[in-house]
């Protein structure tokens, strides 16, 4: 069954760099976090964990991670997601990265806007800075917020450049 709410949800999510400056409910961010960890993972072992950053000294010296991430600072509110290596050895990159998809589509039908900041370059300081032990790998940090842009829709590669029916190189026509 198609639903157009869900499909609309799907095609309008953009990544949000500009935030007003208004605090975002707690209870908000629990609910997108309630949807996040129910994204799928192998074995369902949902090794997975979130740490929510409020405090401005806190999201400041996430900023500074790399130059683009300076988007933690100006959000009222940063998201770490935390994949447990130890949990869930051979999957926990992927099941990582669907809890965060999951987060990031959650806080957007809740009508919060995010960006995710890459964090592979900085693994271990993102770490360190919200005391993490070494067998979680941050996989992702969100800055969160209300958005104050509408940044519109990007190009995309037409599908006959990357569908391929049956073996890679018989692409689609």
């Amino acid at each position: 069954m198609e639903s157009r709410e869900c499909i609309n949800a799907l095609l309008t999510r953009r990544s949000i760099r500009k935030f007003k400056p208004e605090d975002v409910p707690f209870d908000l961010i629990l609910k997108a976090l309630d949807i996040a960890r129910r994204a799928p993972s192998a074995r369902n072992w949902q090794p997975w964990d979130f740490v929510v950053v409020r405090e401005k000294e806190q999201r400041e010296k996430l900023s500074k991670i790399h130059p683009w991430a300076k988007y933690a600072a100006e959000a009222p509110v940063a998201i770490v997601v935390l994949a447990d290596s130890q949990r869930a050895p051979d999957s926990y990159m992927i099941d990582g990265s669907l809890a965060a998809m999951y987060l990031w589509l959650a806080l957007h039908c809740l009508g919060l806007g995010a960006v995710w900041l890459h964090t592979v370059p900085a693994a271990d300081t993102v770490r360190q800075i919200i005391n993490a032990p070494s067998h979680l790998y941050p996989i992702a940090l969100f800055a969160v917020g209300y958005p104050d842009e509408q940044p519109p829709a990007r190009p995309r590669k037409d599908l006959k450049e990357i569908v391929h029916l049956e073996t890679y190189g018989n692409k689609l026509k």
